[in-house]
This record gives C-alpha cells, structure tokens and sequence, in this order.
C-alpha cells in the first residue's frame, strides 16, 4: 500500500501533518526552488518534535550536480538527525562523479534518496547506478511547477516502468510533482511506496502557501 509524504516548511506545518496521520513528513522550503532547502534550525527542531514517531526527509536545496557541493550539503543535512537525505539530480553537471562521491556516505550509513525530474527527461539507466552506490531510494518529481502534474508530463506507461525499475533495483519508490487528488487514482495502481504532496495541501492549492487541514484531510482520504 502506498503511503502519503508531506512537505512542510516549518514546525507548525511538521505537527499538523504528524496529526492528521501522513506516513512520512518531508523538510523543504518551496520559495527557494523545487527543492528548496530548509534551515538548518528549523530541520533539527522538526527532528526533535517529531521524535522517530515518523519518518523525516530533508532536501538539501536546488544545486548543481558538483560532487563537493553536494556532499557537502548532504553530509550536514544528514547531521540533523533525518532519516532520509533528498538530493536532485538536475540535468547540468556530473551525475556520475557525484555518485562515487555519495558513496561514502552511503557506506557510513546515511540514508540517501535521489530525485530525477520528470520535465528534465531522466534516464532511468541511472536506477541501477544510485543501487551501486548505496542509495535507498528514488522519487520521481517535476522541477518547474507551472508546467503540470507528474501525470501530464508522463504517460502511465512511462511511470510504470520508472516502479517497476526502481522494485527491481530494491529502491524505494515515491512520485511526487504537482500532484493533485484526481492524480491519486491515476498512480495508486503502479504501487509506488510514496505519492507526495504540497500544492494540493495548501489553501487555493499555492505550493508557497500555508497548509490546509481540510485540504490534508481530503488527499489523506484519497489515499485510502
């Protein structure tokens, strides 16, 4: 069964999730990008609130795929305590060199997800590389949010093969990308560990804006 990520940007959005029963609360800010990343303080106190009740991700921010930077921001998102690092494999840059460069996190036992985009045209040859390199898991996401959902960028058969790639690699699975309540009975089928949400939890469905109870409430029943 599929479980339902949040993205929050702050304590008081982190609460309200844990409350209304997500299944994992994700750590970004979107103003600063698609995965705009939060303060360092704001991370370790949501860590503390939260207390291992539920599991917690963090974006490390919209950068360049550079190994030293990006393991740099990795290795300090992961001393926040989260228990998944989110990192998006942007279209410029090194993938490759990047990867070897993870691996030694990987290797100490950080948690890493990667993040491809569906509006970048991903390779999912890649899929095979981030198992190599220790990662655990995946996510499937859209980089410029005005351009649509997840499921209007891609065909069904095209995120069908991006799930069942990623259960044979023996990565986690998530899909997230402006996904909206009538994408949920869309992508329920493919069976992807996580459908994550944060324009359609949001009053007037504005990503930057603040969350929404009724809103949460009405996804968290979609999903079941």
């Amino acid at each position: 069964m599929s479980g339902m990520l949040a993205s929050v940007n702050s304590l008081e959005e982190a609460l309200l999730v844990r409350q209304a029963g997500v299944d994992i609360i994700d750590l970004k800010q979107p103003k600063y990008g698609a995965l705009g990343a939060l303060d360092l303080q704001t991370v370790q106190e949501i860590v503390r609130a939260v207390n291992r009740q539920i599991p917690v991700s963090a974006t490390i921010g919209d950068l360049p795929m550079q190994p030293e930077p990006v393991f740099n921001a990795v290795q300090t998102m992961a001393a926040t305590g989260v228990d998944y690092v989110k990192i998006g494999f942007f279209p410029e840059g090194d993938s490759v060199a990047t990867l070897e460069k993870l691996a030694v996190l990987t290797e100490r036992g950080r948690a890493l997800i990667a993040v491809l985009f569906a509006d970048a045209q991903p390779d999912l040859a890649i899929l095979p590389l981030l198992k190599n390199a220790g990662f655990k898991g995946v996510m499937l996401d859209t980089m410029n949010k005005k351009a649509g959902s997840l499921t209007q960028l891609m065909a069904s058969a095209e995120l069908k093969s991006f799930v069942s790639l990623a259960r044979r690699c023996d990565l986690l699975c998530g899909l997230a990308g402006s996904l909206r309540q009538n994408d949920i009975a869309l992508l329920l089928p493919l069976n992807p560990d996580y459908l994550g949400f944060r324009g359609a939890l949001c009053r007037q469905h504005e990503r930057v804006g603040r969350l929404d109870v009724a809103a949460i409430d009405a996804i968290k029943q979609a999903m079941n």
